[in-house]
């Protein structure tokens, strides 16, 4: 049985990767520094699909850790990486320490590099295998560091899916907007001055994304609203922008 590696699985679309690829047929690796939730979360994933659960408990800031997350692309055929985990700030770049800001950089730019590094090296030696970069449609908007740190991970990854691609790997970003998980919770924003329609659910979203992968795009944008959103961005005034700049546009957490 082909096997998958998640970061972040344990809620939100983490999980919903988790089940989708489950339901896929996948074994799955899963990662999060909460040891104690993601053993629930793989007894659970093993109860209702009969798939095999592998459990990492590492912080994937730490260097230590993510050499022992790296290792495991070596020890065993991993066909698909979910590069998912991730975390928001609701202060300004200026308002917090410098080393939060600098956490949050490795979680959301170095990890991503660094795993997928690891996860494509045997992949182009096996001719086969994906990548799913988890990123966000606030990295099409200037909305501050959590906006350029997706950026980067939606460039390189749509550059990336070019390369590799005669070689017969998928790299793709997805891309989505605001979600129905405990991300917005965590940073204690008031949810309810979004519009009802604007909100996503994770399972429709994983599934619409794995329909993109398969379709072979390089990016992943859910649902026309936030096609839409996404191609006008460059038409925005950034004083527009800047007004909704403390709203979170995404649903992960960290892992």
């Amino acid at each position: 049985m082909a096997t998958a590696l998640i970061t972040g699985p344990a809620t939100g679309i983490g999980r919903a990767f988790a089940d989708k690829l489950a339901l896929e047929g996948f074994d799955l690796v899963l990662v999060s520094r909460d040891g104690a939730r993601l053993k629930e979360t793989a007894a659970e994933l093993t109860r209702l699909h009969g798939v095999a659960c592998e459990v990492v408990t590492a912080d994937l800031t730490d260097p230590d850790d993510l050499a022992r997350v790296e290792e495991r692309f070596r020890t065993g055929p991993i066909e698909v990486l979910v590069n998912n985990a991730g975390f928001g700030q609701k202060k300004p770049f200026w308002a917090n320490p410098v080393d939060v800001e600098e956490k949050q950089f490795d979680l959301l730019v170095r990890v991503v590099l660094r795993l997928t590094h690891a996860a494509v090296l045997p992949m182009i030696e096996r001719g086969s295998g994906a990548v799913i970069n988890v990123s966000s449609i606030a990295g099409f908007l200037h909305r501050g560091m959590y906006s350029a740190h997706k950026a980067w991970v939606t460039s390189f990854s749509a550059g990336l899916a070019i390369e590799l691609h005669a070689k017969g790997v998928a790299v793709m970003a997805l891309c989505p907007g605001l979600v129905h998980t405990e991300f917005h919770d965590r940073m204690g924003m008031d949810k309810s001055i979004i519009p009802s329609f604007m909100w996503l659910e994770a399972p429709d979203l994983v599934d619409a994304a794995w329909k993109d992968l398969m379709r072979g795009k390089s990016i992943s944008v859910p649902t026309y609203r936030y096609k839409l959103l996404t191609a006008a961005a460059r038409y925005i005034p950034r004083t527009l922008i800047a007004r909704v700049s403390t709203t979170g546009l995404d649903g992960r957490r960290r892992a």
